[in-house]
C-alpha cells in the first residue's frame, strides 16, 4: 500500500497505477491524477480521461470533448482539432477515419495521396512504414532496416535506441548493449549484466578498461560485486536501470568499500589526499596557489586571504585542506601546498575558494568569500600553470581576481632536511625603530618563475636575527634536485602588507650542504641600491648555520618494526543524551540499526583492532550515575570492572556499551579531561619503556560526546599535556548539537595553548561531528577521522628523535 492508498497492477514509479488509463497508463481510479486520490464532487473525470475534469472517456486535455477527441470542443469522436469532421479525420473535413491532411486518401493515410492505410508521408510505402521508401513494416526512417529497428542500418528487429531486444545506436553491437562497441548482452552504460561503458570489458565491469566481472578500481583484492552488478553491489538482472523496482543500493553503504568513497582529509601541511584501500600509487602531485587583485574587503587594511582546497566525493565537496592565511595582501603568493593522488582514469573534480580570514574560528560562513575556481585535477595537471578568473557564487567574475595553480609531481624520496638561518647587519627600514626581518625561500620551477616553498618567522626590531630551525622535504625545497637553483630573499615586514625588500642571493642544495661541517653565508644584495650607488656592496649577510639531511620514516616503517597502537573509548553517558529508553534519545537501542554511538565505535574500531595484536580495548564512560552506590563519575569501566576494563575486540565493546546502558542513570556534566588523563597515564609508562626496552607503542582514544565540554579548561591543558605523549585524540560529536567550540581543539587552524599559554608540541587531535557522515558509509567516517593519524605517529617518534625498530624476520 503507498502512501496515496491502494494501486493496481503493472505500475510504474514514481506511484504504483493500474492499468489502462490515461493521461498516464496504468493509473488506477477513474480519471484520477494519482491511484487513491480524493473523487473530487466537481466535474468528475471519465475513465482514463485526461488531466482535465468534466472530460468524457480517453477525452483530450480540453472540456466537454467527444470520446478520444482533440483539443477543440464539439469534434466527433477522436476527431483533429477541427469542428464537424469524421471518426478520427485530419484537420481537414471530409476525410475518412483517421485519414491525414489531405482529402482522398484512404483511412489514416498519409498527408500523400496513393499510400496504403496508415502510411507515412511518402508513395510505395509498406502499412505504417516511415517515412523513407523500401522499408519494412514499421521500420525506423533508414532503408533496409529489419521490422521497428533503430535509425542505424543492420540493426536486429524492433530495436530502440538503446535497451530491449534489439541494438543500441551503434552498428555491431550485441543485443541490447549500451552505446559502446563491442560490450556484452543487454549491457546498459552501467548496471546489469552487461558491461560498462568502455569497450573490451567484462561482463558487469566498472568502467575502468580490462578489469574483471565487476571489480571495483583500485588495487584492493578483497570483495568485489558480484557478476552483472553495477557500480554499487545490490543490483541484479539484464541490462537493468541503476537501480530498477527497488533492488539497487545508493552509493553509500557496503557497496562503498569497493570503489572510493571520495579524497581523504588534510594530512600535512596542505592535505594529502589518498584513496582507500590502497598503500602506494603511481602519481602524487603537489599543488601551489598563488593569486592576483583579489577583492578587498576590509576597510582599514586589506583583505588577509586564505585558498581552502576541496575535492568532490560523491555528491558532495569535502574539504581537503588550506594554505596559511597571508596578512594585509591582495596578491598573495602561498607558501604551503597541498598532495593529492593523480589518477589517470578518472574525472578528479576539485575546486579553490579564496577566503578573507576575519577571526579565529575554523568555519568560513562568517568569512568574506573573495572567489572560487571549479575545475579538474588533469585540466590543471595538463595546463600547468593554469591561470583563470576568480568567479563569484553567482558565476559573475570576482573584480579582477585571477588565481594561478602550478602543479608538480612528487618523485619518490624519503629525504628531509633541516635548517637553521641568522643573518647580521641588515638593513634598516623603519624610521621608528629597527627592520623586522623575514626570509622567504623560493625554488625555481618550470615555467621560469619562483615558487615560496617557505617563510621564516619575523623577528621583530632586529638587524642581526636568529630564525627557529625548520624542516622541509627534498622534494619540496628543491624538487629532488640537489642542483636546481635556490632563491632566499629577506624582507622588512610591515602591518600594512607593503613588505620591504631588504635583499636576497640564489644559491643550490649542494652548496648549501656545506653547512654540515661549516656555516656558510651569502651576501644579501638588493639590485636597485646595487645600480644606483658605486659603491654598494650587500644590504647583509644571510648565514646558514647548521644544515642536517635526515631520511623520513613513514608509519608502515613503524608499523612493520613492531609498535602496537592501543585503542580506547570514551562514551558520553550525560543526561543531555535523552531517556535511553525513548526512540529520541542517542543512546536508544534499535533492534534494526545501529545508533551514533554504536556506528562510530565499530567504524573506527574496526580499523585500529588490525594494529593490536591482543585485540583487548579499554572502553571507559562518564557523566553517569553508576552501580551500585549511583555516585557521578568522569572515569568508570563501561564493563563495570575497574581492575580489568578491557573488552574481547569491537563487538565486545559494542556488548559492554549494550550492556552499560541498561544499569547507569544518565547525569552530568560533561567533563573529558578525566579520560584524556587516564589514557595519558598508560603514555607516558609507555613513553619511558621506549628507551629502556626499545619497544614502540602509540595510544588512539575514540571519544564520543552530544555536546560542548564542560571543562574545556581542563581538557584543553590535557590535550596540551598529551601532546609529548605517543598519544592521538579523535572526538566525534554526535547528534544535533552546536559543536564549535570543540573545533578550538583541532589544532588544523592554530596553535592549540593550554589556559597558561604552554602550546601544544603537535597537533593530536581531530574532530568531526557524526553528522556530517549520517548519509555516508561508515567506512568514509573511519578514513575521514583516522587519516591524520599516521602524520601523527611519525610526528611523535621524529619529535623523540627514535627510528623504528627493524622488521622481524620470519
Amino acid at each position: 500500500m503507498s502512501q496515496y492508498g491502494h494501486s493496481g497492477p503493472g505500475g510504474a514509479p514514481p506511484y504504483p497505477q493500474a492499468t489502462g488509463h490515461a493521461p498516464y497508463p496504468a493509473q488506477g481510479g477513474q480519471g484520477m491524477p494519482y491511484p487513491g486520490a480524493p473523487n473530487y464532487s466537481a466535474n468528475p473525470q471519465g475513465q482514463g480521461s485526461a488531466p482535465y475534469p468534466g472530460q468524457s472517456h480517453g477525452s483530450a486535455p480540453y472540456p466537454n470533448q467527444g470520446q478520444g477527441s482533440a483539443p477543440y470542443p464539439n469534434q466527433g469522436q477522436g476527431s483533429a482539432p477541427y469542428p464537424n469532421q469524421g471518426q478520427g479525420s485530419a484537420p481537414y473535413p471530409g476525410q475518412g477515419q483517421g485519414s491525414a491532411f489531405y482529402p482522398g486518401q484512404g483511412q489514416g493515410s498519409a498527408p500523400y495521396p496513393g499510400q496504403g492505410q496508415g502510411s507515412a508521408p511518402y508513395p510505395g510505402q509498406g502499412q505504417g512504414s516511415a517515412p523513407y521508401p523500401g522499408q519494412g513494416q514499421g521500420s525506423a526512417p533508414y532503408p533496409g532496416q529489419g521490422q521497428g529497428s533503430a535509425p542505424y542500418p543492420n540493426q536486429g528487429p524492433g530495436s530502440a535506441p538503446y535497451p530491449s531486444q534489439g541494438s543500441a545506436p551503434y552498428p555491431g553491437q550485441g543485443q541490447g548493449s549500451a552505446p559502446y562497441l563491442n560490450q556484452g548482452q543487454g549491457s546498459a552504460p552501467y548496471p546489469g549484466q552487461g558491461s560498462a561503458p568502455y569497450p573490451n570489458q567484462g561482463q558487469g565491469s566498472t568502467p575502468y578498461p580490462g578489469q574483471g566481472h565487476g571489480r571495483a578500481p583500485p588495487p584492493r583484492p578483497a570483495t568485489g560485486p558480484t557478476q552483472g552488478q553495477a557500480p554499487y553491489p545490490g543490483q541484479q538482472g539484464h541490462g537493468q536501470s541503476p537501480y530498477p523496482a527497488g533492488q539497487g543500493q545508493p552509493p553509500h553503504g557496503a557497496g562503498a568499500q569497493q570503489g572510493y568513497p571520495g579524497p581523504a582529509a588534510a594530512v600535512g601541511s596542505g592535505g594529502r589526499v589518498t584513496r582507500p584501500g590502497t598503500d602506494q600509487f603511481k602519481s602524487r602531485v603537489e599543488i601551489r596557489i598563488e593569486c592576483r587583485n583579489l577583492l578587498n574587503k576590509d576597510v582599514l587594511s586589506k583583505s588577509d586571504p586564505c585558498a581552502c582546497l576541496y575535492m568532490m566525493c560523491g555528491s558532495r565537496w569535502e574539504e581537503v585542506g588550506r594554505t596559511e592565511n597571508v596578512k594585509n595582501c591582495l596578491d598573495p603568493k602561498f607558501s604551503r601546498c597541498f598532495v593529492v593522488n593523480y589518477f589517470f582514469e578518472e574525472v578528479q573534480k576539485m575546486m579553490i575558494a579564496v577566503y578573507d580570514i576575519d577571526n579565529k574560528t575554523p568555519q568560513l560562513d562568517d568569512d568574506d568569500f573573495l572567489g572560487k575556481i571549479e575545475t579538474t585535477l588533469g585540466q590543471v595537471v595538463s595546463n600547468s600553470p593554469m591561470t583563470a578568473p576568480l568567479l563569484l557564487k553567482n558565476g559573475r567574475k570576482a573584480g579582477q581576481g585571477m588565481i594561478t595553480i602550478r602543479t608538480e609531481e612528487i618523485k619518490e624520496g624519503t629525504e628531509s632536511v633541516s635548517m637553521t638561518f641568522r643573518a647580521t647587519k641588515l638593513d634598516n627600514k623603519d624610521f621608528f625603530g629597527k627592520s623586522d626581518p623575514y626570509l622567504e625561500i623560493m625554488r625555481a620551477t618550470q615555467d621560469g618563475s619562483w615558487q615560496v616553498v617557505h617563510r621564516t618567522e619575523v623577528i621583530k626590531n632586529n638587524l642581526n636575527p636568529s630564525w627557529r630551525p625548520f624542516e622541509l622535504s627534498l622534494q619540496t625545497l628543491c624538487g629532488g634536485n640537489r642542483q636546481q637553483s635556490i632563491k632566499i630573499d629577506c624582507y622588512d615586514w610591515d602591518s600594512d602588507g607593503t613588505h620591504d625588500f631588504i635583499g636576497g642571493f640564489t644559491t643550490t642544495f649542494n652548496e648549501m650542504s656545506q653547512a654540515a661541517k661549516q656555516e656558510v653565508s651569502w651576501p644579501c644584495v638588493n639590485p636597485s641600491k646595487k645600480a644606483k650607488k658605486k659603491n654598494y656592496s650587500s644590504s647583509g649577510t644571510v648565514i646558514l648555520s647548521s644544515i642536517r639531511v635526515f631520511k623520513e620514516y613513514t608509519f608502515l616503517d613503524y608499523i612493520m618494526g613492531g609498535m602496537q597502537i592501543n585503542f580506547t573509548v570514551g562514551i558520553d553517558f550525560t543526561a543531555s543524551n535523552g531517556n535511553p529508553s525513548q526512540s529520541s534519545s542517542l543512546h536508544y537501542i534499535n533492534p534494526y540499526q545501529p545508533n551514533e554511538y554504536m556506528a562510530a565505535i565499530k567504524a573506527v574500531g574496526e580499523v585500529c583492532q588490525d594494529y593490536d595484536s591482543d585485540k583487548l580495548f579499554p572502553a571507559l564512560g562518564f557523566g553517569a550515575k553508576i552501580p551500585p552506590r549511583f555516585e557521578v563519575s568522569h572515569e568508570f569501566a563501561i564493563n563495570f570492572n575497574p581492575q580489568n576494563p578491557y573488552c574481547q575486540g569491537i563487538d565486545g565493546v559494542l556488548q559492554a556499551y549494550f550492556n552499560c546502558i541498561q544499569h547507569v542513570q544518565l547525569y552530568g556534566p560533561t567533563n573529558a579531561a578525566p579520560i584524556i588523563q587516564h589514557v595519558a597515564n598508560f603514555a607516558a609508562a609507555a613513553q619511558r619503556e621506549e628507551q629502556a626496552k626499545g619497544s614502540h607503542a602509540y595510544f588512539i582514544l575514540l571519544m564520543l560526546t552530544d555536546g560542548v565540554l564542560s571543562d574545556m579548561s581542563n581538557t584543553r591543558a590535557a590535550i596540551v599535556a598529551a601532546s609529548k605523549l605517543p598519544m592521538s585524540l579523535i572526538i566525534v560529536g554526535v547528534g544535533q548539537a552546536d559543536f564549535d567550540d570543540m573545533e578550538i581543539l583541532d589544532g588544523d587552524n592554530g596553535v592549540l595553548r593550554a589556559p597558561s599559554g604552554e602550546p601544544a608540541h603537535r597537533d593530536i587531535v581531530q574532530f568531526v561531528p557524526f553528522r556530517d557522515f549520517k548519509r555516508a558509509s561508515t567506512v568514509e567516517l573511519a578514513r575521514h577521522v583516522l587519516a591524520e593519524v599516521p602524520k601523527q605517529v611519525t610526528g611523535y617518534f621524529k619529535m623523540r628523535g627514535m627510528q623504528p625498530n627493524k622488521k622481524p624476520t620470519a
